[in-house]
């Protein structure tokens, strides 16, 4: 990546000059705006606390900013020009004081720059609620919400600055920071210039998970992945196969196919939050739980037909349990019969063998009623012993697809 010294004087393309941080302060009439707590007179003396010599300073300014200005992903009229101020000194190499913790729910320790980058995303994420789509009024109060929007161009200016930072947690902030911004349609126009930005980044990284997040986010703005379906780490194939774009790539269908195989050698990928334990690992980003379970509804959703799904399906039962049915074999099992089952019919090769594996695994059976709504949707008996009966007889002769 690039040296700290050219990162710092390093030109940017910037859509619009960004403010001086002291007229930011000066030029804001706090007292008539608001945060959580009232009055947002005290607000001016927290930013500039963030420059403050000593980290515990900083850190705890941070802290009682996140409390107020963004309650509980709220937002208030004080919120944009204290964004805005953020945004400015974001440059500043005082930011780059590494703290321990920055509260008592914040004990990652990282420079202050990467978190003053994560609560701007934050910020760009609550304007962004609602904003394409029919979902309930934020809760804000009138054109406190429309004010933060209006900044956010200037804000992103500031973020990309900070996509080829030295340290690694600065980038990946950054680069969450640009993806929860350019969810504003008025930026929409900016995602082909990132874009060219993540490509350059990407062929210097040798990181996965920062390789993965930059391939996940562009193909989450429609971009076009294919390169990396070729990319020498199994992992980066899978992620850029994801994309919305390569959902008619055949070669993209592949490979998320051959990596379902081995469902446990995609777990090992990225630590990951888990259903046991969802503080444990870090979720990637655009990705609604499981990376395994994303591959999984993907490879559903790609296949011609459940023949095709059938390998994927009995790599994936050792790892099967009552409690994954919504994120593996119960989709699977809805693949499987896309018109129900009826009573009497007989059963494909496919169904049978991958009915006969689940029927063989215990952990699938324990209190039936967390499995007994996708059973019924289906057509099928939740009772094991009546699940069983419908494979009695000879079994289907077998035919399964292979993946070379």
């Amino acid at each position: 990546m690039t040296n700290q010294d050219d990162y710092q004087s390093a030109d940017q393309t910037l859509h619009g000059p960004l403010p001086d941080p002291r007229s930011v302060i000066e030029g804001t009439d706090w007292t008539g705006l608001e945060h959580a707590y009232g009055v947002a007179q005290d607000t001016p003396a927290r930013l500039l606390q963030l420059l403050d010599e000593d980290p515990e300073v900083q850190a705890g300014a941070l802290e009682l900013l996140d409390m107020s200005v963004l309650h509980q992903e709220s937002l208030y009229s004080a919120t944009a020009p204290a964004a805005l101020y953020v945004a400015a000194v974001l440059n500043d190499p005082r930011t780059l004081a590494r703290h321990e913790n920055y509260s008592t729910w914040d004990d990652q320790p990282r420079p202050l720059r990467a978190a003053l980058l994560e609560w701007l995303g934050q910020i760009a994420d609550s304007a962004a609620y609602g904003e394409t789509s029919d979902e309930e009024e934020d809760g804000n109060d009138p054109g406190v919400t429309d004010a933060v929007r209006a900044i956010r161009g200037t804000i992103h200016d500031a973020v990309s600055a900070h996509l080829s930072a030295p340290d690694p947690t600065v980038r990946a902030a950054a680069l969450s920071t640009t993806a929860a911004l350019l969810q504003s349609p008025e930026l929409a126009s900016r995602i082909s210039e990132t874009t060219q930005v993540l490509r350059r980044l990407l062929a210097e990284s040798t990181d996965r998970r920062e390789r993965a997040n930059t391939v996940l986010t562009i193909g989450a703005w429609g971009q076009d992945t294919t390169t990396w379906i070729e990319d020498p780490d199994p992992a980066i194939r899978a992620c850029a196969a994801l994309s919305p774009a390569c959902a008619d790539n055949a070669k993209a269908k592949r490979t998320i196919l051959r990596a379902l195989l081995e469902p446990a050698v995609v777990d090992s990928w990225f630590l990951e939050p888990t259903t046991a334990d969802p503080w444990s690992g870090e979720p990637l980003p655009h990705i609604e739980g499981r990376l395994r379970y994303v591959l999984l509804s993907a490879a559903i959703e790609r296949a011609t037909d459940f023949e095709e799904l059938l390998p994927a399906a009995m790599a994936s039962v050792p790892l099967c349990s009552n409690l994954t049915i919504a994120q593996d074999w119960g989709p699977l099992l809805a693949a499987a019969f896309p018109c129900d089952y009826d009573q009497g019919t007989n059963l494909t090769p496919a169904q049978h063998r991958y009915l006969s594996a689940l029927a063989d695994r215990d952990v699938c059976w324990r209190h039936t009623q967390l499995i007994t709504s996708w059973f019924d949707d289906i057509g099928l008996p939740a009772d094991r012993g009546a699940f069983r009966a419908l494979l009695t007889g000879p079994a289907p002769g077998r035919k399964t697809a292979q993946f070379e």
